[in-house]
């Protein structure tokens, strides 16, 4: 198991889970979270994951995504993922690219990330790496370079829980 350990800056906690360690690649580490996975945002009750998912913390980069068996693909912009044993943790910067069924790539939050730069007082090369890394990544998974392309339905295919549509 793997514990996945979101924070918002200033250490306000935000998205924790736990995920079973599928494997690891040239992009990173991929973990599993089969449908019933346990969510838990901050302080509010835990939910269940209705479908199951993958989650791929990169061997570089300051991101973590997100990929369901419905191809959709969901890369928040985070602080570099950080391993301290079998917990990753990073900091959420609010910014977030998200592939959507039909295709459509969209950053989203960029009204939080603004509000959440003065009201915290992000500092200025922590502004200018998360504008780059969404940068990046909208011209990345827009092109489906992996591993947002055949890698990540490669890896959902070869879960038990994983739909039909995703092999």
């Amino acid at each position: 198991m793997v514990s996945v350990a979101y924070t918002k800056w200033g250490n306000r906690p935000h998205w924790q889970f736990d995920c079973l360690r599928a494997g690891e690649d040239e992009h990173g580490v991929w973990l599993a979270g089969p449908p019933g996975t346990r969510l838990q945002r901050g302080d509010e009750p835990p939910t269940e994951s209705a479908h199951g998912f993958l989650q791929l913390v990169p061997h570089r980069g300051d991101w973590l995504a997100g990929f369901t068996s419905d191809q959709v693909v969901y890369v928040d912009v985070t602080t570099t993922p950080r391993w301290v044993g079998s917990i990753v943790t990073c900091v959420d910067l609010d910014l977030d690219v998200i592939r959507n069924r039909d295709g459509r790539v969209e950053l989203l939050d960029e009204d939080e990330f603004l509000e959440h730069q003065v009201r915290y007082g992000y500092p200025a090369d922590v502004i200018e790496g998360a504008r780059a890394t969404a940068d990046w990544l909208l011209e990345t998974v827009a092109a489906r370079r992996e591993p947002f392309g055949g890698v990540a339905r490669a890896w959902l295919a070869s879960q038990p829980w994983a739909s039909p549509q995703a092999r």
